[in-house]
């Protein structure tokens, strides 16, 4: 079965991820998507992209378990390096990706939100990145993004405590747009979309090259850096131990080594 599905209406391509029961980010699941975008790319009557999550999630985040069969730092500053391109590539992309996010969009699940240009969320839905409760550091640009749309301060607790926040929270935060029911979320989502598309292909591709630059030069050179801290955050005991106490389901016993 695939892990990224494709449907196209009314000049919008609606990418679901279907790997549950968590939507982990996997290799795969991250080679289909970037494959998936390819095709988004070649057909020009493709104006705006949702992505959605099938199941109880968006994405619960990075495939952990995936973890556990890499060697070194330098395959985990690699695996990082691999996630942000991709994410880099949405963030850029010629046209708007809205990501209409249910459940939860836990570590690389929101990194992925983030790289996304709308986020539409239940307001029940769980957002954050919990990475430090495993031992580790986000890996996909989140200590780079999350700043950027909640503040440092906001940044630093969410990230520092691994304590998400609400749908309701995350409009508050600015980290999404709007927050609504879960019944609504599709028809809501599409609304919007509708709404862009309508617009003019050669006028929305011009509104997406010109608001990047509004990024700072230095936001690249913290991304490079936060692949290289995931990498040699992977050697440590902790790190070892916190992702052997996620697969084994208890509580990590970190010694601070």
């Amino acid at each position: 079965m695939e892990k990224v599905q494709l449907q196209v209406q009314e000049h919008i391509a609606v990418v679901t991820f279907n790997s549950p029961p968590a939507n982990a980010l996997s290799t795969n699941l991250l080679k289909e998507l970037s494959t998936t975008l390819d095709t988004i790319e070649k057909d020009k009557k493709i104006k705006a992209v949702v992505f959605q999550g099938e199941g109880k999630f968006f994405s619960a985040g990075a495939d952990i378990k995936e973890f556990t069969s890499l060697q070194n730092g330098d395959d985990y500053a690699a695996l990082a390096q691999g996630g942000q391109k991709l994410f880099d590539r949405i963030e850029k992309f010629h046209i708007p990706v809205i990501a209409s996010i249910h459940g939860a969009a836990l570590g690389g699940g929101l990194e992925l939100a983030m790289s996304c240009h709308i986020r539409i969320v239940t307001k029940t839905a769980k957002l954050g990145l919990p990475e430090l409760t495993l031992g580790i550091i986000p890996g996909f640009a989140g200590t780079q993004r999350l700043p950027r749309y909640v503040g440092q301060a906001k940044a630093y607790e969410m990230i520092l405590t691994g304590t998400p926040i609400s749908g309701e929270e995350a409009v508050r935060y600015r980290l999404a747009n709007y927050a609504v029911e879960e019944e609504e979320l599709s028809s809501f989502t599409m609304k919007l979309a509708s709404n862009i598309v309508d617009k003019s292909g050669p006028s929305i591709q011009a509104v997406m090259e010109l608001i990047p630059f509004t990024h700072t030069t230095q936001f690249q050179v913290g991304v490079e850096e936060e692949a290289k801290k995931f990498g040699s955050i992977f050697g440590t005991e902790d790190a070892k131990e916190g992702i052997t106490a996620f697969v084994e389901k208890r509580k990590p016993n970190f010694k601070d080594k």
